[in-house]
């Protein structure tokens, strides 16, 4: 008797550990499990990537489920989340033809920095809930592509890190503001130090959007966020709401200023969704405008990120150069946003995706894709470079339901 008993148990314990093995493994052998139970990808390796979308729900498969519904997740019904890629419909690239176009040129420049295509990583949070090399490994995938990474205050790296995986590739840093003007001091101050070429002040996130994913899931960050102050309390184990509460929560003309007089470096402010904020950032200092909507994570029922960036883009003038996201998956969304008034364009999810699925090397593929789509879409529609992708003029699909 004793002796079936050690078997059925020793039988238990086995099936406890497959099922502990395929729970957190989702058929990726390439992860860790860190102490809280939670996994990230250690995966390094090139990515064969067929679409955005494909990339996505192959993340998917790896990532855990309250970390992937944080990435993926947008505000409420995500209606404006869903918008941000439909919205780029409203308008179609005329195809042109005897144009004499051969192997256009998407190398551009923004705020005096060269890169290698007008597409940027736009400053998102924790990369740790993806893949253990978190920001630097997104860091090193952006070097490696000739680009910019902006790194988010509530990055899961370091500046210090970050900035080192960069080995002097271009960098921004985008900043929360704190409560604690020390704090904002500080932080302006590394990441001047370790050489970050541009702030960005983030201004829609006065306080979290609704979101639905993360309540249900009772999503915690697992991993800290070291370059939130101190002062603001514990990050590992709280939510993003109670993160944004214990940041800055009253914007105003004045504190585009007040960065402005902490640095040297440009100011660019995100977060602009109207024409008159625009107008009012620039007047108040901004050396860019940043036309987002936080991936749709913030307002659900506002507008798409790219339906008014044409408006935005009149008022701005060409007084300073305009940074754009909120959707891009696409070559013809990049042709079409630059067309439409952004100087260059970035990317959030789709980095986090591809780090997941193979690390840096990932990050790469994912920015080797978008340059090969974009040089495709130039050429079949006559643009050589991007300043001829400035110059041309979008048709209006006028049989769509967003035509009036």
């Amino acid at each position: 008797m004793k002796k079936i008993i050690f078997v059925l148990f020793a039988l238990l314990i086995v099936l406890l550990v497959v099922w502990l093995v395929l729970r957190f493994n989702k058929g990726n052998n390439n992860n860790v499990v860190y102490d809280n139970g939670y996994v990230a990808s250690t995966a390094d390796e090139d990515v064969v990537i067929y679409d955005i979308d494909d990339l996505e729900s192959r993340a998917q498969a790896i990532i855990p489920q309250g970390g992937f519904d944080y990435i993926r997740g947008g505000a409420e019904t995500e209606n404006t989340m869903k918008r941000n890629e439909m919205a780029f419909d409203m308008v179609d690239i005329y195809p042109r033809v005897l144009t004499g176009v051969n192997q256009p040129d998407t190398e551009t420049s923004i705020l005096g920095i060269d890169i290698s295509l007008p597409v940027i990583v736009a400053p998102a949070a924790a990369h740790g809930l993806a893949h253990v090399s978190a920001e630097a490994g997104s860091a090193r995938g952006a070097a490696a592509s000739g680009t910019i990474m902006s790194v988010s205050t509530y990055a899961s790296s370091t500046l210090a890190e970050v900035a080192q995986a960069g080995e002097g590739a271009p960098q921004w840093f985008q900043l929360y503001l704190s409560k604690d003007d020390v704090a904002n001091q500080n932080l302006i101050r590394l990441a001047e130090d370790l050489g970050y070429k541009a702030i960005i002040l983030t201004v829609d996130a006065p306080i979290g959007g609704n979101r639905i994913r993360d309540a249900k899931n009772n999503f915690k960050f697992p991993l800290p966020l070291p370059n939130v102050p101190k002062k603001s309390g514990e990050t590992k184990g709280q939510g993003i709401g109670a993160i944004f509460a214990a940041a800055k929560n009253d914007f105003a003309p004045f504190d585009v200023m007040y960065v402005k007089s902490l640095t040297d470096l440009p100011v660019i402010v995100k977060g602009i969704q109207h024409p008159d904020d625009a107008e009012i950032a620039i007047l108040a200092g901004a050396d860019a405008i940043w036309v987002s909507n936080h991936g749709g994570r913030q307002l659900d029922g506002a507008p798409a990120s790219f339906e008014v960036l044409g408006e935005i883009a009149e008022r701005v003038n060409n007084r300073v150069p305009i940074i754009f996201d909120s959707g891009i998956r696409r070559g013809q969304h990049i042709f079409k946003a630059i067309a439409m008034g952004a100087d260059v364009v970035a990317i959030g999810r789709p980095v986090i995706y591809g780090l997941a699925l193979g690390g840096w090397r990932g990050v790469v593929s994912v920015f080797d894709y978008l340059k090969a789509d974009l040089k495709r879409v130039m050429w079949l529609a006559g643009a050589y470079n991007i300043d001829d992708i400035k110059n041309i003029k979008l048709r209006k699909r006028c049989e769509t339901k967003w035509c009036e």
